[in-house]
This record gives C-alpha cells, structure tokens and sequence, in this order.
C-alpha cells in the first residue's frame, strides 16, 4: 500500500526523494516533511494552508486516515503515535504533486521557492525516461530488415499490377467477342404493344 521512493542522486535530492510516499495510488509528501524542508514548524506550514483552503481541493491534499497513519507507523516513518504527549497530534496532512505547487504560491520564503523548486525536480525525474542506446550492428539490422519489407512491399504491387494487365487484357477478349457476335445489319424489329408501327 505504502512504497518510499529512495533514489541514488545528489545529496539534498536523495533526502527529498526519501520523503515522496505512495498513498491511494499518488506520490505525495507529508506536512511534517515539507515543513522541515521549507524551514517552518508543520503547525505553521497547516495554518498557512487552512488560511488558503480554496486553493488546496482533495486532489492536491488530503488528511490520512487512521488506518493509513498507523500503517506508515508500522514501516518505521513516524516513531510515535497521536499523542497530546509528543509525537504527533493530528493525523497527517499530504499533498499531491499538483498541492506542492500550490504550496509553493502559499509559503513565499526564499527557502521555500528553493525547496518547492528541487521537490519540483524530483517529482518531475520520476517521469523522465531513460535514453535508449541501440548499437551500430543492431542498427544495420534493422535497417536490413527494413530494405527486406520494402522490397517485399514493391514485389507485392508488381504482382498486383501483373494481375490488373491480364484481367485488363481479358476484360478486352471479352469485349472483342462479344462484338462480334452482334449482327452487321441487325433486321429492325416490330415494336412490342398496342400501337404498332405503320
């Protein structure tokens, strides 16, 4: 249900990346993470959100549930339970990709438009596709088989217009004979009705 995306980059990426979670099927980070990183205290960073409310839809943040907090508590990413004696009072705030966005509009510090920046980065390497290296002989392949179909291609059409020549000459045949069974002089025949010719 949960997965942490851990990745080998720079330093400060890497301890981003470790803080991007996987929760009802979307990569999010969680207020206390943000807070750290935007240097604010998670009270402060949810204060600023609830006074932006409008901006922030359940598509962009949501509040975990019980049984999501516990179960991140279970993979060791929260060492104590809700609590009014430490740990953490509330449950959770976490914000999706398009959230973080909006944060960064919300909490205008010079910290945190450089933290909203790489956490932009990082989410953005997620869909990043790696190059694809193809060798020369691979390449000479390919363009072998290529030559092959299109050689096969122009023999097909040949054929075909072979086959439209004959059925053309045939067609002709046909014609020809057909013309020469007509009369020379055909006999004008009597008209079929009442009224007859004169």
């Amino acid at each position: 249900m949960f997965r942490n995306f851990a990745g080998v980059m720079e330093h400060n990426v890497e301890s981003i990346r470790n803080k991007i979670y996987e929760i009802r099927g979307q990569r999010v980070m969680l207020d206390r993470d943000l807070a750290e990183l935007y240097g604010v205290t998670t009270g402060n960073l949810n204060k600023a959100v609830k006074r932006n409310i409008r901006r922030f839809p359940p598509d962009f943040m949501f509040q975990l549930t019980k049984e999501e907090f516990y179960e991140l508590n279970r993979n060791l990413i929260f060492q104590n339970g809700i609590s009014s004696w430490g740990g953490t009072r509330k449950l959770p705030y976490a914000f999706t990709q398009p959230g973080l966005a909006m944060l960064s509009g919300v909490l205008n510090s010079d910290i945190a438009i450089d933290a909203n920046i790489k956490i932009m980065r990082v989410f953005v390497s997620f869909y990043s596709v790696p190059t694809l290296t193809i060798s020369s002989e691979r390449i000479t392949k390919i363009e072998n088989e290529i030559k092959r179909i299109k050689q096969d291609m122009e023999d097909i059409l040949a054929d075909q217009n072979d086959i439209n020549e004959s059925t053309r000459a045939q067609l002709d045949a046909i014609s020809e004979a057909l013309a020469e069974l007509q009369p020379r002089d055909p006999k004008p025949r009597r008209r079929i009705g009442f009224v007859q010719d004169e």
